[in-house]
């Protein structure tokens, strides 16, 4: 058995990143979700939902959930249904988190949690070199 994953996130964002994973990796190694509130939904109706998806997901070894911006209305559903679970939210989800994340279907619950957060940490960098700021403003020779 293995942790599942629940992505909650804004509209369109989960579900994108589901089915890049799946182009990218084809068969999912661990069993994934993907939930967006709606706007014309209420707070309880949208917990509901995720109440649901999470006990499909939870086989006996938890769920690690991935949501999109702390603070935003995903991101509160995601911490409440994390504490109300006892499961671990983990915010800024990204595709390179999300495939470091199926890469490790055998971990537990809180490693997988773990490795994904380790992901996000690693995975933003800055790809070319800064631009020298020669006119004193910060704005490079541009």
């Amino acid at each position: 058995m293995s942790a599942g994953l629940l992505l909650i996130t804004h509209p369109g964002v989960g579900i994108a990143l589901q089915e890049t994973a799946e182009a990218i990796l084809g068969r999912l190694p661990l069993e994934m979700a993907a939930l967006s509130p709606q706007d014309a939904e209420s707070p309880e109706a949208a917990h509901g939902r995720a109440d649901a998806l999470a006990d499909q997901l939870d086989q006996g070894d938890g769920v690690v959930i991935l949501t999109d911006a702390y603070g935003a209305t995903p991101g509160n559903l995601a911490v409440a249904l994390g504490r109300a679970r006892g499961y671990p939210v983990i915010t800024g989800l990204n595709l390179p988190m999300l495939l470091r994340t199926l890469n490790y279907p055998w971990l537990p619950m809180d490693a997988l949690a773990e490795t994904a957060l380790a992901a996000a940490r690693s995975g933003i960098l800055q790809a070319t070199p800064p631009a020298a700021d020669t006119d004193g403003e910060g704005h490079g020779s541009g």
